[in-house]
């Protein structure tokens, strides 16, 4: 693999911000896809993102900024991906020039929920993407802790090993650590999942629970994430490893994570819209549990996953979290 490609980073929230500044460790010009004109704008004349990691610097000759996608697309040869799940669809369908010998990377932490695929699948399935030239980047990491370079994990998965080094060379810095693996779909939605247990873990804390029943709460998520995966994608994985348990663990435990904070607004009482008001971020765990609750309806041996049910329950059937916890609690072991 050459190790002069182009990078191109699609996106303008905290995560594509710390993207962003991890390639510009390594990275010469970096493509910077946003919709909005105003934080182009802001950018160009204050060198930092308005709304998002605002105290990352940078510097300017490093960055091609553009409000068109299409621009930014055909001028890369590696395409980071880190627009909202919510919002995706909308903005790929914007594009208009083909992309298929492109490398594409999802960095988003969610399934497509007007397609129902994992975002590999629908590049694959819309844009002619092989599979081998799809990757996924996973945590543990907060774009937080990237931008003040507190050391921070990734793991960069895709079907060609090379690929998967050449990227996380491209992210690696004294702050950030790297590896690789070959388990594209189980990462992928390990990215997804960890967010429902992450709300899971909210709604409890929320409601007054502590950290014992957190403990046991996350020692049946990633169970419940092991049974999730390998009924969508069974191959030799180790669930323990950072991609999938360690992910987890700082997405349920963090402040920094936007996924418990509106769980937590949720036990508190909060309706769904009124939480995402007044967070002003997206908590891809919420689209992201309609999205594991319907694929699991459709298979037909469902999984057990009382997690997912219960903040299913809570969050789209409007039933009062207090009472599906009472009850998520005697489910548990």
């Amino acid at each position: 693999m050459a190790s002069d490609l182009k990078y191109a980073v699609f996106g303008s929230g905290s995560w594509a911000t710390a993207i962003v500044k991890m390639l510009c460790e390594n990275v010469d010009e970096i493509g910077w896809y946003m919709r909005s004109v105003y934080v182009k704008e802001h950018l160009l004349k204050h060198q930092h993102n308005p709304s998002y990691l605002s105290s990352v610097e940078f510097h300017l000759e490093q960055l091609k900024l553009s409000n068109d996608i299409n621009e930014t697309a055909a001028e890369a040869d590696v395409l980071i991906f880190v627009i909202p799940s919510a919002f995706i669809y909308s903005e790929l369908e914007k594009l208009n020039i083909d992309i298929s010998n492109k490398i594409v990377v999802s960095a988003v932490k969610g399934i497509i929920p007007e397609t129902g695929l994992l975002v590999g699948e629908h590049f694959h399935d819309e844009y002619n993407i092989p599979f081998e030239n799809i990757g996924v980047i996973a945590g543990p990491c907060h774009a937080e802790e990237v931008a003040l370079e507190r050391l921070s994990y990734l793991t960069i998965s895709c079907a060609d090993a090379s690929k998967a080094q050449t990227i996380a060379n491209a992210l690696s810095s004294d702050y950030i650590k790297t590896k690789i693996s070959d388990d594209i779909i189980g990462t992928e939605y390990a990215v997804m999942l960890k967010n429902i247990y992450a709300i899971a873990a909210g709604i409890a804390h929320g409601l007054g629970y502590g950290d014992n029943f957190q403990s046991v709460l996350m020692s049946n998520a990633i169970r419940e994430m092991k049974r999730f995966i390998k009924k969508m994608h069974k191959m030799k994985r180790n669930i323990n490893n950072s991609a999938y348990l360690g992910d987890l663990l700082v997405t349920g435990y963090s402040v920094f994570s936007r996924n418990r904070m509106f769980g937590n607004m949720i036990g508190k009482g909060y309706t769904v819209k009124s939480a995402m008001m007044e967070m002003n971020m997206v908590a891809e765990g919420y689209y992201a549990t309609k999205s594991a609750f319907l694929l699991n309806k459709k298979n037909v041996k469902k999984t057990r996953l009382p997690i997912i049910n219960a903040v299913y329950a809570v969050l789209y059937e409007g039933k009062e979290a207090k009472k599906v916890f009472k009850k998520l609690t005697e489910k548990l072991d």
